[in-house]
């Protein structure tokens, strides 16, 4: 891992943070929360980093693109307009590990929204905007942050919801505040509205991809 030395990593989820530490990248979670992610951004570049990584699962906004499919984008985009580039530098050392473990990825552009998009139709009328080949909560907090300070950053993810599958309400409670499951709030979702069962257990699935991807791709990277 001496190629990624003194990288700090900003996630969604506890369990993506967890594939990271074993390599001794210290990596911040941020439970899908916009305040949580932007602090925990300033937070990283305020501390001695070398350069930030945005890592964890994403929604896909580019028909096509199946849950698991690996994201190692060029730039992140926002609603706004304003685009970040990721550092070439660090994107070759991960882009070469990851094609030396055979691993496929799409370089297409991320964009970064404040609050997961949930439905098929928000997906499309994102895509429509964007072209981003996907979106998250996360990686547009770490480009605004390691921009202003002068610092490269990079974004690895992997897709959980494809463009196709709306996610049903109970997502979107799932998390506690450490971003770990929280099955209270999803339990009394389901009481309220039963019909959502399928779609959680197939976010579920798609999710499980989504980290297996990541995992191998964490493993690819420990061989730099």
């Amino acid at each position: 891992m001496a190629g990624l030395t003194g990288l700090k990593a900003i996630c969604g989820l506890e369990a993506e943070a967890k594939l990271l530490r074993p390599l001794g990248v210290e990596a911040l979670v941020t439970a899908g929360d916009p305040v949580r992610g932007k602090a925990a951004a300033e937070r990283a570049v305020a501390r001695s980093t070398k350069a930030l990584l945005s890592f964890g699962i994403a929604g896909g906004l580019a028909p096509g693109l199946a849950s698991g499919t690996l994201l190692l984008p060029r730039t992140v985009v926002s609603e706004s307009g304003e685009i970040f580039a990721a550092d070439d530098k660090l994107r070759s050392v991960l882009a070469n590990a990851l094609h030396q473990a055979g691993i496929s990825f799409v370089e297409d552009e991320l964009l970064g929204l404040d609050q997961m998009a949930m439905t098929q139709a928000a997906k499309a009328d994102l895509y429509a905007r964007s072209r981003a080949a996907a979106v998250d909560t996360e990686s547009l907090f770490v480009a605004r942050a390691a921009v202003r300070v002068r610092r490269p950053f990079l974004v690895l993810r992997a897709i959980s919801d494809p463009y196709e599958i709306a996610l049903p309400p109970a997502a979107s409670v799932g998390l506690d505040e450490r971003g770990r499951p929280a099955i209270l709030p999803v339990l009394l979702s389901l009481l309220q509205n039963p019909l959502q069962l399928p779609g959680l257990f197939r976010a579920a699935r798609d999710a499980n991809r989504a980290l297996a991807a990541l995992k191998r791709a964490v493993a690819a990277l420990g061989r730099i």
